[in-house]
């Protein structure tokens, strides 16, 4: 029967207590996705395969349980089971409601939920006829959970980018508990700063993928390059009926330039794919958030489009897995994780390109601009320095330049230089 497999999911319905077993570490930066699930909206929740998204959802089921909530209101779904894979949603729903909720609220959380075809119309249906449901869904694929829900789920729904582990979460999960006001003042003792630049530099390495952080470090690698197999065939390959062997060089290709300027004929000249075929699989990857491309800063659309890009991974360890390295990769992996980070923070982010280049020029909201260049050492080249000021000078709106370094920490020609584990923190 289909309600014995839903148990396989749901083992709260036996005994409360097992959720424990299961909901993972929190990560305070997610509060206000935990707390979506007080709103009828439909939650949705996407980001790469292993950030997380089921952890924050089991989390999300343990604050129902502790708020009194009857288990048996509370329904997790995976729809990757290859035991549901000829059970369509009105048949999960219906054995759920028929055989232990018939008629009270349900939470309902359905896990990869683009595998079942037409999702987004049953639950929209589900939505409009003010069904007594709370829906909680989530994805890996940007391209199955933005553009088929766009059109049909606006104006119902909140949806959340989960990300890896942010260095501040990493310090978490490591049981390092940070100051934020005496970090801010410098007032932190030297001893504590060497553990902070130390776990920085694992994280730096290894990146921030939740599981990564509790395998044993001769697993870690290993573990990472599944991570990318599947992320690479299940999301990209597979959905799209690609070919593997072109997938995997370009994927490859781009995480090893991973923070450079890229054009398409590079690309072409390097890999021996046609310039339709690269922009369709970079568009893949993309989709599936293993890359992201940045726009070189202009205030004329055209020339911000028809410049070269900037190419970022969405994780360090995942590229270091999968790719040669070298010792001048320190600075890139610096480089590819503020990256990250600021769009973590839902930055309008660019880079810009002259006689020196600044790596990320930020569009605030009053219009202004803060440009950012990331070196990290405390062996500060003049061409950082020359770039911001090139930049500055050139743009009048610029509000603020600062150069992230390893431990160097000063104000010095209208440029703040401050230490990478400093801006992560704050």
């Amino acid at each position: 029967m289909l309600i014995e497999i839903l148990k396989e999911w749901n083992p709260w319905w036996e005994k409360a207590e097992l959720i424990r077993e299961i909901e993972g570490t929190p990560r305070p930066y997610y509060d206000d996705l935990i707390d979506s699930i007080a709103i009828r909206e439909i939650t949705i929740i996407t980001g790469i395969r292993r950030s997380g998204k089921s952890t924050l959802m089991y989390q999300m089921v343990n604050g129902l349980l502790t708020n009194g909530v009857p288990p048996e209101q509370i329904l997790f779904v995976n729809l990757e089971d290859k035991k549901l894979i000829n059970s369509g949603l009105d048949d999960i729903y219906d054995s759920y409601r028929t055989s232990l909720n018939p008629d009270k609220k349900a939470y309902i959380f359905l896990d990869e939920v683009h595998r079942k075809k037409d999702w987004e119309m049953w639950i929209r249906k589900k939505y409009d006829l003010k069904t007594n449901n709370k829906f909680v869904i989530s994805g890996s694929s940007s391209y199955l959970l933005k553009k088929e829900y766009s059109s049909l789920l606006t104006g119902r729904n909140l949806t959340f980018d989960v990300f890896p582990l942010s260095f501040k979460e990493y310090l978490l999960f490591a049981n390092l508990s940070v100051d934020q006001a005496k970090l801010k003042k410098g007032i932190i003792l030297d001893r504590t700063k060497l553990v902070i630049l130390k776990y920085l530099e694992t994280y730096l390495n290894q990146g921030g993928f939740p599981e990564i952080f509790f395998k044993q470090e001769k697993y870690k690698t290993q573990v990472l390059e599944q991570y990318f197999d599947d992320i690479l065939y299940k999301d990209i390959i597979d959905r799209y009926n690609l070919n593997s062997q072109k997938a995997k060089d370009l994927a490859l290709f781009l995480m090893t330039n991973f923070t450079g300027i890229i054009s398409l004929r590079n690309l072409r000249n390097s890999l021996g794919m046609s310039y339709d075929t690269i922009k369709d699989y970079m568009s893949y990857c993309k989709e599936a958030f293993l890359f992201f491309t940045l726009d070189h800063f202009s205030y004329s659309f055209k020339e911000q489009k028809t410049l070269a890009s900037k190419t970022y991974c969405i994780d360090n360890g995942l590229r270091n897995a999968v790719c040669f390295k070298f010792s001048k990769d320190k600075g890139k992996l610096a480089e590819n994780h503020v990256f990250i980070e600021l769009k973590r923070r839902k930055k309008n982010l660019h880079y810009w390109k002259n006689n020196g280049e600044v790596d990320f020029i930020i569009k605030n909201t009053d219009q202004s601009l803060t440009a950012i260049n990331v070196t990290y050492t405390d062996r500060i080249n003049d061409r950082e320095i020359k770039a911001l000021l090139e930049f500055k000078k050139k743009f009048s709106k610029t509000k603020e330049l600062i150069l992230l370094t390893r431990d160097t920490e000063k104000n010095e020609q209208g440029i703040r230089f401050i230490p990478l584990y400093k801006w992560l923190l704050a």
